[in-house]
């Protein structure tokens, strides 16, 4: 009875051990001769483990523009009408300068009270309702994203609300195998050295795992308003370049 309560503590002790180690790269193999309990730990940290990076720089190829309506009236139906008026001349300008209808999406809409404080009655005024729509459209054809901009703005007149233009690809793939082969080449050219260093032989690689990152169009909270009216001259808008950059981990054998 005393050895098989010392064979359940041992078991509760190892599970514990397992347990904690599970946290970690390491292995708990569980082994029993004669009665009494063995752990052995096989850590899977020994060899040569290095971290490389690789970036890819692109041109974006595509558009993103977050905008829409504000309006503003007595009441909500008033508001609601003239804010339905205004995007509907949105939407065709949108359509009419190629951008296709499944690319526009709607991203807020919202409804909600304007009020103010007055001091002599010392109470809250209701003054109106305000409508905002706001919309992200795609624009495939980069070089007319500021001609796009422009047609909106005399479409929507001076409940234009434009936030803001993001760019991104609208097919990265091989921009992330350039990006990961110069990862790859990074982390080798690392280990290789660490093994000469250490003056041990450098194996094949037994463990690697990736992690990519490109920057997504980015949108400010604020609106920015936009005069009614044709501009005098085109909207210029520079698409820049975005930066692909992909990191590796990986584990080499050594002799």
């Amino acid at each position: 009875m005393k050895k098989t309560w010392l064979l359940v503590v041992g078991m509760a002790l190892v599970l514990a051990v397992v347990g904690v180690s599970g946290c970690s790269p390491e292995v708990a193999k569980l082994s029993t001769d004669n009665g009494e309990l063995k752990l052995s730990l096989n850590s899977q940290q020994e060899g040569i483990w290095v971290n490389g990076e690789g970036k890819a720089i692109a041109v974006p190829d595509v558009a993103i523009l977050r905008l829409g309506i504000e309006a503003q009236e007595a009441t909500v139906a008033e508001a609601q009408a003239q804010a339905n008026e205004a995007m509907g001349k949105v939407m065709t300008a949108l359509t009419d300068e190629g951008v296709a209808e499944k690319d526009i999406q709607t991203q807020y809409f919202n409804i909600r009270k304007v009020s103010r404080w007055d001091n002599d009655k010392q109470l809250e005024t209701v003054i109106g309702y305000r409508v905002t729509n706001i919309v992200t459209a795609k624009i495939r054809e980069i070089e007319k994203a500021g001609t796009i901009i422009d047609a909106v703005a005399v479409a929507g007149g001076d409940l234009t609300r434009v936030d803001s233009i993001g760019f991104t690809l609208d097919d990265p793939s091989d921009y992330y195998k350039e990006a990961r082969q110069k990862a790859v080449a990074d982390a080798e050219a690392k280990a290789k050295q660490l093994a000469e260093v250490a003056g041990v032989t450098l194996g094949k690689p037994t463990y690697i795992s990736e992690s990519s990152y490109v920057p997504g169009p980015i949108y400010r909270q604020d609106m920015v308003e936009m005069a009614a009216g044709a501009p005098a001259v085109e909207t210029p808008i520079s698409p820049g370049e975005i930066e692909i950059t992909t990191n590796v981990q990986l584990a080499y054998e050594i002799d």
